[in-house]
């Protein structure tokens, strides 16, 4: 006897032929939203969950959960104090969207470099002035700053060094030096990755630790020719205050994935900067990674079905106890 699996938004059919084959049921949920998965949690042994938010309440109205995976890298929508107080184990996908992230990166880096927001709105009534007055450079010969150095990280490290022959700094106080990618200046003062880089790319969760500490300060620290680019959280960065510095062209731009309100609120100024290309958090949306996650998540309910370690569960982290190197 397989488990009841709830889906509250669809899989791809590899996760869905994998579990089902396994004997398992696949219940299609009334919807997204966190009160929808309250109303369809009882009876419920497992959840795939991909966009919406998994609170404390979601775990006091379920019975019988013993596992949520997370359809992709981040964890921050599920409530994890709660996950542990209810006994329930809490599984991700962290490299399944590795390289669709990391390519998104690079687009935002080309796009920025190009200045494409001005030539996109430009050209068709001024194909000259899009052409030849609009300021662009190239990537070759730059310099990018990475701040994360995991899964998406890496790949970004290696696209850039290896594909646009980039310079490479990377910070990642979790992370000892032989672990970076070869090719990359490990770099443990933060601030080096503000003062030098022509791009900035930011690749890490939303922590205690990370939850809004890029702002005006770090800012102010970029050349005026740089860029910065989030393809990770919104919350990583204080919106108001990188708006500012696009608008007032303390940075040169900014190339944005994410941004604090999803979907986006039509007033956010940010959307109607000129030297700003922003996407609907599309670094995860391709076929292939959402191949993978379904397949990854689908994989990861059965280990937990079998008794097994599972391989990729979320841990945990005291951030103010988490060792960090220097080396």
């Amino acid at each position: 006897m397989g488990w009841k699996i709830l889906l509250p938004q669809e899989i791809m059919q590899g996760g869905r032929d994998y579990l089902e084959s396994r004997g398992h049921e696949l219940i299609t949920g009334s919807g997204m939203e966190t009160e929808d998965i309250i109303r369809d949690i009882k009876g419920i042994d497992a959840m795939i969950v991909r966009l919406s938010k998994i609170t404390r309440e979601v775990f006091e109205a379920a019975d019988k959960l013993k596992v949520i995976v997370r359809h992709g890298a981040g964890f921050d929508t599920v409530d994890l104090e709660a996950a542990k107080e209810f006994g329930v184990q809490v599984l991700y996908c962290p490299v399944a969207n590795s390289t669709s992230v990391a390519e998104v990166t690079m687009m935002y880096m080309l796009y920025c470099s190009r200045n494409y927001t001005v030539v996109r709105r430009d050209f068709i009534d001024d194909y000259y002035k899009a052409k030849l007055r609009t300021p662009k450079c190239e990537l070759d010969g730059k310099t990018v700053g990475i701040i994360g150095c995991g899964n998406i990280g890496s790949r970004v490290a290696k696209m850039a060094m290896h594909g646009f022959n980039m310079k490479v700094l990377a910070y990642d106080p979790y992370k000892p030096a032989k672990d970076f990618p070869e090719g990359v200046e490990v770099v443990r003062d933060l601030d080096r990755i503000f003062k030098e880089s022509d791009f900035v790319s930011v690749h890490c969760p939303t922590t205690k630790i990370t939850k809004e500490f890029i702002g005006m300060e770090q800012f102010k620290m970029m050349k005026p020719t740089a860029f910065f680019i989030n393809a990770a959280r919104g919350k990583i960065v204080k919106e108001d205050e990188l708006y500012e510095a696009c608008r007032d062209k303390v940075i040169a731009g900014a190339g944005l994935d994410v941004l604090q309100q999803e979907p986006v609120d039509k007033n956010n100024p940010i959307l109607y900067l000129e030297n700003v290309v922003i996407s609907p958090h599309i670094g995860a949306a391709t076929k292939e990674a959402t191949d993978r996650s379904s397949l990854h998540s689908a994989m990861g309910i059965q280990e937990v079905f079998e008794g097994k370690e599972p391989t990729w569960p979320v841990k945990v982290i005291d951030w103010d106890t988490a060792p960090t190197y220097n080396d």
